[in-house]
């Protein structure tokens, strides 16, 4: 039973040590029980290993670990742990350690299986687990807080350095921009000069060009015509030179006719001569005047050359200081490195934010486990529900002590130490007496937790098994009064005592079975009903 239903021998021996040493081989066992309207079987072997929970024909669906399927059989079905099964189902001499010689933690562990309070031990672990989780994730938050502390005062250096930077940066381009302006300004006068100079002049100069144009022009045709004119004198004169008879009558030409045509063509060549000469000395004043209006006109088209070029330039100084302008924007608060800097500033700060809210959570929850650990503690919750019932537990020890004519006052307190008074109510504890009379204060406790797991219907069994008991320390009064204990038991309370001493138990219980050796193997004999 304790292999199957715990996975521990009974004895003090090694699980391979359970298995046949013929085969070596199918150590199987199988324990079946009801709880309620529920039926149970525990399958459990080694070699092959092996271990099953049936409830009402199905199996339960197995952990990954067989030590978490162990825990959920002892914790939400048997609802006790091996220890306990040793206090309240299974009396041995072999494996037994009597309550009263358990360390002072295992006593509590016994007790709190029979109130059914060890959920609060498993809660504050729990809790524990979670606090160790919460410190550990707190631990991690304080350090993140100290690196965005360490990032926020590295950011606020680098943003009064970029801020320095960016004024003297600054500076330099509003100096530079107002040079520019004040350039842009002395083209712009320059070109209002220009322009005025040229609205004054250019009319007068293009219509006295136009004029003086027409002039000259005139001239010249005065002067084909003077030419033209004088061409024609000299060939009449060179014809009545050359001539005394006419070419086309063929008559004489006086000499008297010839002299006065040649004199009239010398007047006519010199008057010609005189008209061209004029006309030849007012042309050349009208190409000094050309001369003169051309050079005013080539200043005007300078003029207006050089406003233009003062116009490409006032645009290009324009888009210098719309360039500058863009600069000093980025190197301000809304654009640039400053701007991004700030923005991380502000992203480090919501960051740290966080993180405090974080921590302030996590150290509000760590509180709250704080105050529910006290509560989880074995001085908490669980004291109090022990105090209720520890007048019950001594008022039955006490009670089951007088059955077994062991006639003193037991009392257990808080912490499960012992006062035992006697005589003259002397006070002693549980080393102060005999093995039999210690026997009797173990059996009284056995009794008594059966009962008060009854009581709370926490480990309600019908199953009682004294291994070896009636075969140490008990003398006949002492086996009669336990034989009494056991007649007040339940009528479906199943006991079965292992002795050695079968002659003082015959005829006291109901049956028998007998195990005798031969030829080195047990056989069994079976008596009674």
């Amino acid at each position: 039973m304790s292999f199957g239903l715990f996975g521990k021998p009974h004895r003090n021996i090694n699980k391979p040590q359970l298995v046949n040493s013929i085969n070596n081989k199918h150590c199987e066992v199988e324990v079946e029980f009801s709880i309620g309207n529920h039926e149970f079987i525990i399958k459990r072997g080694i070699k092959p290993a092996k271990f099953e929970i049936w409830q009402n024909g199905q199996m339960i669906n197995q952990s990954a670990a067989a030590k978490d399927y162990q825990k959920f059989l002892e914790q939400n079905i048997l609802k006790l742990n091996h220890k306990s099964f040793h206090q309240i189902v299974v009396l041995g001499s072999s494996s037994f350690i009597p309550f009263m010689q358990l360390p002072a933690q295992h006593r509590r562990e016994v007790i709190e299986d029979l109130l059914d309070i060890q959920v609060f031990s498993t809660m504050n672990q729990l809790l524990k687990e979670k606090d160790s989780k919460l410190k550990e994730e707190l631990n991690g938050i304080t350090h993140q807080l100290d690196l965005s502390e360490s990032k926020i005062t590295m950011q606020q250096k680098y943003i009064r350095d970029i801020t320095e930077l960016n004024e003297g940066q600054i500076k330099n381009k509003e100096k530079e921009i107002e040079d520019v302006k004040k350039v842009i300004s002395s083209l712009e006068n320059d070109n209002e000069q220009w322009k005025a100079f040229i609205e004054e002049h250019s009319d007068i100069v293009n219509n006295s060009l136009k004029e003086t144009k027409k002039k000259k022009n005139e001239y010249l045709k005065y002067e084909a015509q003077f030419q033209q004119q004088i061409q024609n004198v000299v060939k009449d004169a060179k014809f009545y030179e050359d001539n005394d008879v006419c070419p086309t009558c063929t008559q004489d030409i006086e000499a008297a006719t010839r002299e006065s045509k040649l004199l009239q063509a010398k007047a006519s060549a010199k008057k010609l001569s005189d008209a061209l000469n004029t006309a030849l000395v007012e042309s050349k004043k009208l190409d000094v005047e050309l001369e003169k209006l051309m050079s005013k006109l080539q200043h005007i088209q300078n003029l207006n050359n050089n406003i233009s070029g003062n116009n490409k330039a006032i645009r290009t100084n324009q888009d210098r200081i719309v360039a500058m302008q863009s600069d000093i924007n980025e190197l301000s608060e809304s654009q640039g490195d400053l701007a991004k800097a700030n923005k991380e500033y502000n992203d480090l700060i919501e960051e740290k934010n966080l993180y405090n809210e974080k921590k302030v959570n996590i150290s509000a929850d760590r509180l709250y486990n704080s105050v529910a650990s006290e509560m989880l503690k074995d001085t908490g919750i669980k004291t109090k529900v022990i105090k209720q019932y520890l007048p019950v537990m001594n008022t039955l020890i006490n009670k089951y002590l007088q059955v077994l004519d062991f006639f003193v006052s037991f009392n257990l307190d808080e912490s499960f130490s012992e006062t035992i008074k006697s005589r003259y109510r002397d006070a002693f504890n549980y080393a102060s007496f005999s093995e039999g009379e210690k026997q009797r204060i173990d059996l009284a406790l056995l009794f008594t937790w059966r009962q008060i797991a009854k009581m709370k219907n926490s480990t309600s069994t019908n199953l009682l098994v004294l291994d070896e008991t009636f075969d140490s320390s008990l003398d006949h009064d002492g086996v009669d009064n336990l034989m009494k204990i056991l007649q007040t038991l339940d009528s479906d309370t199943n006991v079965f005592v292992i002795s050695h001493k079968g002659d003082m138990l015959d005829g006291k219980f109901r049956s028998k079975i007998s195990f005798g050796k031969t030829n080195n193997f047990s056989q069994i004999s079976l008596s009674g009903d």
